[in-house]
């Protein structure tokens, strides 16, 4: 069982920066893909991004986020620039011993979300 403790949103105005953390428990943090989703009000919830030895990201998101990981903290992290309103969401880490992927479905758990919003 792996647990996930999202940290870091908060309200920002448009054009600013957040950075999110997700601590995971469990001993084999490195071998797992991490993922970040959101969800918009309204919405289905959409991939964001992945890491673990490399990564990938929505083209929504592209140039304007970044996602990375500390194995030894058992840490990802996702810094967000340039901040829209239409970033506003539940941003949720996940993790999956699978192959790197942006399937919701593949993912085995889940972190309980952390709210971004993004003030125009």
């Amino acid at each position: 069982q792996v647990q996930l403790v999202e940290s870091g949103g908060g309200l920002v105005q448009a054009g600013g920066s957040l950075n999110l953390s997700c601590v995971a428990s469990g001993r084999t943090f490195s071998s797992y893909v991490m993922g970040w989703f959101r969800q918009a009000p309204g919405k289905a919830r959409e991939f964001v991004a992945a890491i673990r030895g490399y990564t990938v990201y929505a083209d929504s998101v592209k140039g304007r986020f970044t996602i990375s990981r500390d194995n030894a903290k058992n840490t990802v992290y996702l810094q967000m620039n340039s901040l829209k309103p239409e970033d506003t969401a539940v941003y949720y880490c996940a993790s999956t011993g699978r192959s790197i992927t942006s399937l919701e479905y593949e993912y085995d758990y889940w972190g309980q979300g952390t709210q971004v919003t993004v003030s125009s």
